[in-house]
């Protein structure tokens, strides 16, 4: 079974208290009621043969609704528990949470029922200072958030 790839944005920006980072959390009924350890970057699998940043900023777009014009500095790649490989790249911005438009997905609610339900993507996108992302967001993701955090240090 060939492995998954996904490729996703982190969006930051800097405030008077410091580095915040944008993260996502995933809409439907299963993640409802989770929070910490339940965030993410808005990500999304590849298309065969599309070029990783590509699809990075297409999924960006079409879970948040905003278009990150750049520069895109890369973030690496992580494993999740699953197998599945995400690659990242970190880029400036400031997207307002209210102005969230992400696509939907269609899934049988409750199990059973023979119901189909439309839930978004992403229900919500928040900004967080990096102590409180690095709990708020999946552990595998997390050293894209460290990994962005050490780079603006350094510069």
């Amino acid at each position: 079974m060939p492995t998954i790839t996904s490729a996703g944005l982190l969006l930051f920006r800097q405030r008077p208290g410091g580095l915040e980072v944008l993260l996502a959390h995933p809409g439907g009924p299963w993640w409802s009621r989770k929070d910490v350890g339940a965030w993410m970057l808005p990500k999304g699998e590849l298309h065969v043969g599309e070029d990783p940043l590509a699809a990075a900023r297409r999924e960006f777009e079409e879970e948040t609704g905003y278009a990150p014009p750049g520069p895109f500095a890369p973030l690496g790649e992580v494993r999740q528990n699953g197998g599945k490989r995400v690659l990242a790249w970190a880029t400036p911005g400031d997207m307002d949470p209210a102005h969230l438009r992400s696509n939907t997905f269609e899934l049988e609610w409750p199990p059973r029922s023979g119901r189909l339900r439309s839930f978004p993507e992403l229900d919500r996108v928040a900004w967080y200072d990096v102590p409180t992302a690095l709990e708020k967001v999946l552990g595998s993701q997390r050293p894209f958030i460290e990994r962005l955090a050490a780079a603006l240090a350094a510069a």
